[in-house]
C-alpha cells in the first residue's frame, strides 16, 4: 500500500509544481505521513485518517505563516507605478485649458502631464507625481514653490 500513497504524494507535488497557491504541497507531505503509517499499519482506514488529518493540521497551522510571503500588500512597483511618488520638473506648462496637456520629465523621461484640480503650473516648476491615469501622469506642485 506503501506505492499508492507515495504515487500520490508525487502526483500533488506535481501538480502543485503547476500551481501557485502553496495548498496541494501539503496534501503531499500528508500522504508521505500516510505512506509511513502504511509501514506499521495495514489498515487502510487509519492510513487513510493520518493522510485527512495531517493535511488538515499542516494547512491550518501554516496559513498565517504563508500568507506573509505570498499575500504582500506593499509588493515592489514596478513600470509605470514606480514613478508615483517621484518628483520632476514641467517642461511644457501644465495650462487650464482641457485640451491642452503638459509634459514633464521624470528620471529622464518625458510625459504628458496634468492636475487632479485642473491648476495651471508654469514651465520649470518641480513637482511630484501623485497618480498615474492612462498615459497622463497627475501632478501637483512640490509645497516649497509658488505658482506664478
Amino acid at each position: 500500500m506503501w506505492q499508492i500513497w507515495l504515487i500520490i504524494a508525487g502526483i500533488c507535488l506535481i501538480i502543485e509544481i503547476m500551481t501557485v497557491g502553496f495548498l496541494i504541497f501539503w496534501f503531499a507531505i500528508g500522504a508521505l505521513l500516510a505512506m509511513v503509517t502504511s509501514f506499521f499499519l495495514n489498515d487502510i482506514i487509519i492510513q487513510t485518517s493520518v493522510f485527512v488529518v495531517s493535511s488538515t493540521i499542516l494547512i491550518f497551522a501554516t496559513k498565517p505563516f504563508v500568507q506573509k510571503f505570498v499575500n504582500q500588500k506593499d509588493g515592489i512597483k514596478t513600470n509605470v507605478y514606480s514613478i508615483i511618488g517621484k518628483t520632476g520638473i514641467v517642461t511644457k506648462e501644465i495650462s487650464t485649458h482641457p485640451s491642452s496637456l503638459g509634459q514633464i520629465k521624470v528620471n529622464g523621461e518625458t510625459w504628458s502631464a496634468t492636475t487632479l484640480d485642473n491648476s495651471s503650473i508654469p514651465e520649470g516648476t518641480e513637482i511630484e507625481i501623485k497618480e498615474i491615469k492612462g498615459v497622463k501622469a497627475i501632478v501637483s506642485p512640490l509645497k516649497n514653490q509658488v505658482n506664478c
